[in-house]
């Protein structure tokens, strides 16, 4: 028996939570001078949602910060997930990775010709100093439409991933497919596919502790924001051709030190996005104050930002978007990336008058009001009261201590239940299950890649030029 052994290790998900990359960065560092002093193969993976547009480290450098990160811990590889795909434009993720000392491994992205762009790769093989052949595929979650409008061709990885291993099973002795597709698809593909010896996976951040075994596969996903670095040890018979042994963990950052030299690197790259931001957008002449618990004049403007961008007659919009108001004076980029980080598009949706005096219910409650979560796009605090834009309605309080409207008025006519209404609001609401009604519309039409802080640019010069 000859065995041979290959340390693997990955993140997903950081979400540019980058308080972690030190010490993640001081753990790798540490890891590959053990590896290269015993003579053992290292791999080092990324499974996408690295970038997230929250952080004036990615904001302002269009993500080639992130990339610079990837680049001083030599990663082997990386995939996108969805925060580089659709929350960048095509001009800019096409640009994202020209510094990148990897490949990039995307298996089902497309111009809209059929061409894959000049960074992404569908698959690459490392040829080990042990003899051994380590074929890695990368494929990314994808959000048709999202591609769509920002002019890419995304693919279903059920047609991408079957072609693909066929190709790699006849070149290499073992199989891994970086997925940044969630934990439910890679154990779908783990029971339905045969040749993927490894699923390293991401997007629905799970913690698996020590992976999970599917038939022939491993799966392994080490949760978010940075706080665990996944670690798998694959031993390999090379006479046999085959995995003798695969163990996973997953290591937390709290037992690891913090790089110096990362530390550095990250303050001088965070400095830099801060002043590419500091860029004048608007000028005001008084404050523009916030609440989260009703109409105030910034979420005002909000509203009516997303109404007259949509070209609709009403539009809605929850208040805790906005973390904060502004002072009067000058408004910069950096400004508005601080009040309303999230990566979050306008859209419009249409609803029956019946299921939006529905959402208008639900959005009254009190639990909704106080809803903390992250997620969606969401990076703000707590949800916040709804607030709308030609759309008006008293508000009786009950005897439960619950609000309810009456008497809703659109554009000064009543509700109809049955008629159909064009509503701007925020693409968040087509996800999840906060508002059923909208995630399960049928008609929706989003905008990309403006985001709300884009809106609100707009908007506000617009006032001050008026």
């Amino acid at each position: 028996m000859a065995l041979e052994t290959i340390h693997i290790y990955h993140t997903n998900d950081l979400h540019s939570h980058l308080e972690h990359w030190p010490q993640i960065a001081h753990f790798i560092k540490q890891q590959r001078k053990l590896h290269e002093l015993q003579n053992e193969e290292m791999l080092l993976f990324d499974i996408g949602d690295h970038c997230d547009r929250v952080d004036s480290l990615t904001e302002g450098l269009s993500g080639k910060g992130n990339v610079t990160l990837l680049n001083e811990l030599h990663y082997d590889n990386v995939t996108i997930g969805n925060n580089e795909g659709i929350t960048f434009s095509k001009q800019d993720l096409n640009s994202l990775y020209d510094e990148a000392n990897f490949e990039v491994l995307v298996a089902n992205l497309f111009h809209k010709n059929g061409h894959r762009p000049h960074w992404a790769f569908p698959y690459d093989i490392h040829r080990l100093k042990n003899g051994m052949n380590v074929g890695v595929i990368g494929i990314t979650v994808p959000y048709y439409a999202f591609y769509d409008l920002l002019g890419w061709k995304v693919s279903d990885p059920w047609e991408v991933l079957p072609p693909l291993i066929a190709q790699l099973k006849k070149k290499v002795d073992i199989i891994i497919l970086l997925s940044h597709m969630g934990y439910g698809f890679d154990v779908e593909v783990a029971q339905t596919l045969d040749g993927i010896d490894l699923i390293i996976g991401a997007h629905t951040h799970h913690l698996l502790q020590q992976g999970k075994r599917v038939k022939g596969t491993l799966i392994t996903q080490a949760g978010k924001f940075g706080r665990y670095v996944g670690q798998i040890t694959v031993s390999f018979d090379l006479n046999m051709k085959q995995i003798v042994t695969a163990d996973a963990s997953c290591v937390p950052v709290t037992t690891m030190k913090s790089d110096r030299k990362t530390e550095q690197l990250i303050t001088d790259l965070r400095a830099e996005g801060n002043r590419r931001l500091n860029e004048e957008v608007a000028k005001l002449s008084s404050p523009l104050p916030v609440s989260w618990f009703g109409s105030s004049p910034f979420a005002n403007v909000l509203v009516q930002s997303l109404k007259e961008w949509c070209n609709t007659e009403i539009a809605m919009v929850n208040a805790g978007i906005l973390l904060d108001g502004l002072p009067s004076g000058t408004v910069t980029k950096s400004d508005l990336h601080r009040v309303c980080p999230h990566p979050i598009n306008p859209c419009i949706v249409t609803l029956s008058g019946s299921e939006l005096k529905e959402i208008i219910a639900q959005a009254l409650r009190t639990e909704m009001i106080g809803l903390q979560f992250q997620g969606l796009g969401f990076r703000g605090k707590m949800m916040g009261a709804m607030v709308y834009d030609g759309i008006e309605f008293e508000v009786q309080r009950y005897a439960d201590g619950e609000n309810r409207a009456r008497d809703i008025f659109i554009n000064g006519k009543l509700l109809e239940p049955k008629e159909s209404y064009e509503i701007a609001t925020i693409d968040m609401f087509t996800f999840g299950r906060l508002y059923p009604a909208i995630a399960q519309a049928k008609e929706k039409q989003y905008f990309l890649p403006e985001m709300l802080r884009d809106l609100l640019a707009w908007k506000l010069s617009h006032i001050v030029n008026e």
